[in-house]
């Protein structure tokens, strides 16, 4: 680990401007903090919010006149080694008979919630995620696939995702994903150092990864996504450097850099490397190395850890300030109502969040009985729909009018947020936010602090909680 003087000055280079800022405001504003994929944060929710909530909210709109599209995730948890850096929600096998049972029941809750959604709500946005989707065969995949398109009413331009690890995925795989329909994926790649990646288990060499991206590119994927990590153990600028660049003769269409998020607390596997963590500014450095090349390169900086080309569709989305945040990150779906299905899964609706047991136990008893597998969620109030469009707007466009949200909601801005005004002129001062009497605009280095922007109208921050109850990764 490393410390940079608080006295000096740090910079960064991205969108043709140069942003120099103390060292100081990087110790300042590196805390722990939500990444707003919902607010109010999943640490809010409770057990008080249950299956038959879910399912009101989704019956809501299905009259012919509401009928708001869906957005549908399916959590596929299975992986055949674990990654240690993974703070996903995994089950790890080698015996892929092990995971049969799983999408026989994964089917009995696809049953379970399309019976509750009418016929006329369009599915415009579906994804696989995981663990690893790919674990499971392509015959197993096609199945599940037909399963589900029976069950729902897809839009002819769905947008059909699913995340990958071309490590465990043939071109069999690939082939039948594109032949379904599939035209968007998400490759993990994390780092191309060996010696992160022995450090991680995660050993992937870059010959192997280009390759089956040249094929999913030759097949006619129209999106191809890249996912990195940045403050792996042993990371340093410069090796990361080595890692960007190969990631950029790849040609993604975007590329999501993540930080990396320490929580030994919850993922235990994390504390065998916890020593050789960068930290601080020597973190910052990889970062800036990431941020500086991809947008030298062409791509457009969205804010938090998302890049694409111009002419992306998030990169429109974002000019077209019509750019939404849920709990796959950034998408153009905005207005679909998520449902989720599988063990975790977390569904957004109307004004309800819930989330499937976490446990695979759990889930399949739930299942087993006949019950939607529920085990928390969240009710959102007036207050707290207010403060997540404010939020949202912040973190997808980098600016807010206040007298959109005075018409949407009937406040008086200034006044409804004084408690707020203190921390924003603070941010103000430091160069995060740029305050006018028409409008809060981010400002190119508030970009990089997008997380702390949010924070400032989180009201449930302000509130004590037992120890351990809330706790978050660091913002950057």
């Amino acid at each position: 680990m490393s410390s940079e003087p608080t006295d000096s000055l740090l910079e960064l280079r991205f969108d043709d401007q140069r942003v120099t800022f103390p060292a100081a405001l990087l110790a300042k504003y590196n805390v722990a903090g939500p990444r707003y994929t919902s607010y109010p944060t999943a640490p809010e929710w409770t057990e008080s919010v249950g299956a038959d909530d879910l399912v009101r909210a989704i019956e809501a709109p299905n009259a012919p006149g509401d009928a708001a599209p869906l957005s549908l995730y399916m959590h596929l948890p299975y992986c055949e080694a674990l990654c240690l850096y993974c703070g996903c929600n995994v089950v790890i096998t080698k015996d892929h008979a092990r995971s049969t049972p799983y999408l026989d029941r994964l089917k009995r809750e696809i049953d379970a919630i399309a019976k509750h959604v009418a016929s006329t709500r369009e599915v415009v946005q579906f994804h696989w995620g995981g663990g690893t989707p790919t674990y499971f065969s392509p015959a197993e995949l096609e199945d599940l696939f037909a399963y589900t398109a029976k069950r729902f009413r897809f839009s002819p331009r769905a947008e059909i995702g699913v995340e990958i690890d071309p490590r465990v995925t043939s071109d069999a795989h690939v082939d039948t994903l594109r032949r379904l329909g599939f035209n968007r994926l998400s490759m993990g790649v994390q780092d191309f150092d060996a010696r992160v990646q022995e450090t991680v288990h995660r050993v992937q060499p870059y010959a192997e990864t280009k390759r089956l991206l040249d094929r999913c590119r030759a097949i006619g994927f129209d999106s191809i996504n890249v996912d990195l990590i940045y403050g792996l153990p042993h990371q340093t600028a410069a090796s990361f450097e080595k890692t960007v660049d190969l990631v950029i003769g790849l040609r993604p269409d975007r590329i999501a850099m993540f930080s990396y998020a320490h929580v030994p607390w919850l993922k235990k596997q994390q504390g065998s490397f916890a020593k050789y963590i960068p930290d601080g500014a020597e973190k910052f450095a990889i970062f800036r190395s990431g941020l500086e090349r991809f947008t030298t390169a062409g791509y457009a900086y969205i804010g938090f850890d998302h890049f694409a080309h111009p002419n992306d569709e998030l990169c429109i989305a974002q000019r077209q300030r019509t750019l939404h945040r849920n709990f796959q990150g950034y998408t153009t779906q905005a207005g679909a109502d998520l449902v989720g299905m599988g063990v975790s899964a977390i569904s957004g609706v109307g004004r309800i969040y819930a989330q499937n047991a976490r446990e695979l136990d759990a889930y399949s008893k739930a299942i087993d009985e006949g019950r939607i597998p529920t085990m928390r969620g969240f009710k959102l109030s007036d207050d707290d729909v207010i403060r997540r469009t404010v939020i949202g707007n912040l973190l997808c466009h980098c600016i807010l009018f206040k007298s959109e949200i005075e018409t949407q909601f009937g406040i008086r801005f200034d006044d409804y947020f004084a408690f707020e005004a203190p921390r924003l002129r603070e941010l103000a001062t430091d160069g995060l936010v740029r305050l006018e009497d028409d409008r809060i605009a981010v400002t190119p280095l508030g970009r990089v602090f997008l997380r702390i922007v949010g924070m400032t109208f989180d009201r449930y921050l302000r509130e004590p909680k037992g120890s351990g109850e809330r706790r978050f990764s660091k913002t950057l």
